[in-house]
């Protein structure tokens, strides 16, 4: 079994397209075409749906595609332990809500850079759905979530950890005094939140919307990290991560308010599609998000 036609035909699973995958590959159409029949006819049964001009996966193809993966995943593991160690290149799309960038980005990336000068990353800030859309179409490669706890057998889940969430005030607020809030005192305050859909922004407006109830903000904005500069302040309250406003909570900048019967269950996972080839270029990335954003 030549194993140019597997990775072809990885390719042309991931992209569920014959021209897409020639491309990616630098081959001909015809050169595609032609691989995958006669990977086709070696195991004497057909791996793609072939309807007008759509292809998808037969059932026995999908069984064939986790094969691939790891025959490919071990022909390289082979080529690293008799190879002198190479340097890791090729790019890398991670798409992640807007509010976990500073965490990624901040003082280790100097570092993985130096480490890995030809890996380039491209960080799509995204909702959750968006993100799905993006890693179901191969227009990202990774995705990095805070929300729902999200379980698919499509995806692989490489690392997930449970994120407390608060409301949260400057120390001169009013409210920062009381042992405990009523959801409805706490909505008549200003507000400062990320933008309306994404991650746990969604997630407080849903449980509110259960109550008939909204909040409707002073200002909205993705940087967490300028929501957190405005709230100290005294510019309104926030709702956000408490690995967001741990710094300032403990040094005494920032408090966060106890509301009664009011808890939202936040997730951060990081997860790729079950049919995506992990490169090395990508395991790294995912290696690197793994030390950034989990504990």
């Amino acid at each position: 079994m030549d194993i140019r036609n597997l990775i072809t035909f990885i390719h042309v699973a991931e992209l569920n397209s014959f021209t897409k995958a020639a491309a990616a590959l630098g081959y001909s159409q015809s050169t595609v075409s032609f691989q995958i029949r006669q990977l086709e006819e070696e195991l004497h049964f057909p791996l793609f749906e072939r309807i007008r001009h759509t292809v998808a996966l037969t059932e026995k193809g999908r069984g064939v595609l986790e094969y691939a993966h790891q025959i490919t995943r071990l022909e390289q593991e082979l080529k690293d332990s008799v190879q002198e160690e190479k340097e890791v290149k090729g790019h890398v799309r991670l798409a992640m809500a807007d509010s976990l960038c500073d965490s990624l980005l901040s003082e280790k990336f100097p570092d993985f850079r130096k480490r890995y000068p030809a890996i380039t990353l491209k960080i799509i800030a995204a909702g959750t759905e968006e993100m799905f859309r993006l890693i179901n179409h191969n227009e990202a490669d990774i995705i990095l979530t805070l929300d729902n706890h999200i379980y698919n057998a499509e995806y692989i889940i490489v690392k997930e950890e449970k994120m407390g969430v608060h409301f949260v005030a400057d120390t001169e607020c009013a409210l920062s005094r009381n042992a405990e809030i009523s959801v409805w005192d706490l909505i008549r305050q200003p507000f400062i939140l990320t933008e309306k859909g994404m991650s746990y922004r969604r997630l407080l407006d849903e449980k509110l919307a259960g109550m008939s109830l909204e909040i409707q903000p002073v200002l909205e904005i993705g940087s967490a990290e300028l929501i957190c500069s405005l709230v100290k302040q005294g510019v309104g309250l926030s709702f956000l991560p408490d690995y967001v406003t741990e710094q300032d909570v403990k040094a005494g900048k920032m408090v966060r308010l106890n509301v009664k019967n009011f808890e939202i269950e936040v997730w951060k996972q990081l997860l790729y599609h079950r049919s995506k080839w992990v490169s090395p270029q990508m395991e790294t990335v995912l290696q690197y998000c793994v030390s950034r954003e989990f504990s």
